[in-house]
């Protein structure tokens, strides 16, 4: 079973598209999304109406911290995502605000944990931003392998059996044993807002039943998507996140 995993989506249907596009190309057998669906981008009916397609043909998916915002509060956000959110919502209808309130925080299959931010308090939207992050996480969570976003940067952590954390950056299009010895933290990159330096998309292909894993980059119009954000009056900082990768 080849799971895709995608995440921070962001109301980018460039990006989102080419990403459901390869992963058809490459043979993904299903997947699993971890939320941000809307916030920043320009496309957030067409994104919602998508992923609520996809779970009814089979897929996860979970609630980030800018969905919860759309019917919740958005005070812990900085100006620009506020902005980004008081626009979302005035695009989105009845439907589309309680398809997302509905998601759930986290999904579970045998010892694999999949979160939007974090697994020990996932509706608190901690990052794990770093080795001391997973460290807390690795001290508070039981699964064998979690996969989060939230980050919008790739990394990959893991703990020894003496409890030793060590951190890499993955390189795409290479397969990395997740080794039974260790516990795994695998934090996936956006789809929808990459801000690694590089505007290519991000998903993760997870094969379970060999217990792989593979970062993979996706190229996309973004300066379709950016033009996008401009013609809908979205503050100019997400455009050129949107082109710079940042």
């Amino acid at each position: 079973m080849r799971i895709g995993i995608m995440t921070d989506i962001h109301s980018n249907r460039e990006a989102f598209s080419a990403c459901l596009d390869h992963a058809r190309l490459v043979g993904v057998d299903r997947l699993i999304l971890l939320g941000d669906y809307v916030g920043y981008g320009a496309d957030p009916v067409w994104t919602v109406e998508t992923v609520a397609r996809l779970v009814s043909e089979g897929a996860v998916a979970l609630q980030g911290n800018h969905d919860a915002a759309i019917d919740g509060s958005d005070e812990d956000m900085n100006a620009t995502a506020q902005e980004a959110i008081r626009w979302t919502r005035a695009q989105l209808g009845p439907d589309h605000r309680r398809f997302l309130s509905r998601l759930p925080l986290r999904h579970e299959e045998g010892s694999v944990l999949y979160v939007h931010a974090n697994g020990y308090a996932p509706a608190e939207w901690d990052y794990m931003s770093g080795p001391l992050d997973a460290v807390r996480h690795f001290g508070r969570v039981d699964a064998h392998i979690t996969f989060c976003g939230h980050v919008h940067i790739s990394m990959l952590y893991h703990m020894s059996t003496t409890a030793k954390v060590g951190a890499f950056t993955p390189v795409p299009n290479t397969d990395i044993p997740l080794l039974p010895t260790r516990s795994w933290l695998a934090v996936v990159g956006a789809v929808g807002q990459p801000r690694d330096g590089t505007p290519a998309a991000n998903y993760a292909i997870f094969d379970a039943a060999h217990q792989n894993l593979r970062f993979l980059r996706v190229p996309y119009d973004s300066a379709a998507a950016a033009s996008k954000v401009r013609e809908a009056g979205l503050p100019e900082r997400l455009a050129l996140r949107l082109e710079q990768g940042r």
